[in-house]
């Protein structure tokens, strides 16, 4: 039938050429007045009408049924348009939240300890992490999840095989790429309200001080004792609190290092290298997978604490874990007055 064989030309050749859907409908609803004009009694002609095929009524039945199929298609497609994704993630305005908003955050605004008012500290907080590696990765997970408005993350490695053992954050299809940009697609899949700056380079002393004025808060999961100092340096001279972690095998330890309110500095309690070889790396003497979820996350713990006012933060105090014989313990440290960071700040 010549009919049913033009409605299959039209649509096949809108597939071909890309047409809009509604093209392709007006396409074919033409072919199809086209056809019931050559079937109409008092005005089609028998000899084309026989060409066409079919008869006038089920050319109708044909037509109206197609027209019900449209109607309902579009109104789908207007349904579907109202509720998609860019429309739930439209921003508010600032210091207000958009109900998509009020409803991911709710769990947090009915603690009393948080509530609206600290929803919305955490939501007009900076919060730079240095290092996107295993404390890294669930502490930025855990920030972007409660709403903190700006999180940079600074680092320069680039994803491997082996860090995803532990480094939650990452993915298989992510290997090779630099650990920030695979951060800051996590973190976008996550929670589309918040803001990441990923700074694709290490924290050197050219940039430290800069960097760090530029954040409320600052939290340290990196491996090495170098970037400790620095980043525990810059913090104490610009008056930003420090949440820093360390790891190793089943053990790991977290403080927050804030001078400014009256806690020792990280050189306070360190004031010295260890001797090499004391304190090996992860990749030296190997890590318990779940250990740096449970430090990481402490430390995102300890930036929502210190953002709302929740709690008791642990200034002046540093908490050791053995995840091994799962024991945990807190001592009390103390600042020295001759520390060459922060002595000057009693």
């Amino acid at each position: 039938m010549i009919g049913l064989f033009g409605f299959a030309a039209i649509w096949g050749l809108g597939l071909w050429r890309g047409w809009r859907r509604w093209i392709v409908w007006g396409v074919a609803g033409l072919w199809w007045l086209a056809v019931i004009a050559a079937h109409l009694p008092w005005f089609g002609v028998p000899r084309l009408a026989a060409l066409v095929g079919g008869t006038f009524e089920a050319w109708l039945v044909f037509g109206v049924g197609a027209a019900l199929v449209m109607t309902y298609m579009l109104g789908f497609a207007a349904v579907k348009a109202r509720v998609r994704p860019e429309a739930a993630v439209a921003p508010a305005a600032p210091g207000t939240f958009s109900a998509a908003e009020l409803d991911r955050y709710a769990r947090h605004i009915i603690l009393r300890e948080i509530g609206g008012p600290g929803q919305k500290r955490l939501k007009a907080a900076r919060v730079l992490v240095v290092g996107a590696g295993g404390l890294g990765s669930p502490a930025l997970m855990y920030l972007a999840a409660s709403g903190v408005g700006v999180i940079g993350v600074i680092d320069a490695d680039v994803v491997e095989a082996s860090n995803l053992q532990r480094q939650v954050i990452h993915a298989q299809d992510r290997v090779g790429m630099p650990k920030v940009f695979s951060a800051a697609t996590a973190i976008a899949a996550l929670n589309p309200f918040v803001q990441v700056r990923p700074y694709d380079r290490r924290l050197d002393q050219g940039i430290a001080a800069e960097l760090v004025a530029e954040y409320d808060l600052v939290l340290d999961g990196t491996d090495n004792f170098d970037t400790r100092y620095l980043v525990n340096r810059a913090c104490a001279a610009a008056g930003r609190p420090l949440v820093a972690g360390a790891i190793t095998q089943w053990e790991g330890q977290l403080s927050v290092w804030d001078p400014a309110h009256g806690a020792p500095c990280y050189e306070c309690v360190f004031p010295e290298r260890p001797a090499p070889g004391l304190v090996p790396t992860c990749a030296e003497a190997g890590v318990a997978s779940p250990l740096p979820g449970i430090i990481g996350t402490m430390m995102a713990m300890e930036a929502v604490k210190l953002i709302t006012g929740a709690g008791e933060p642990l200034r002046g105090r540093l908490m050791i874990h053995d995840a091994l014989y799962a024991e945990t313990r807190v001592i009390g440290v103390k600042k020295r007055a001759d520390c060459p960071v922060c002595g000057a700040l009693h």
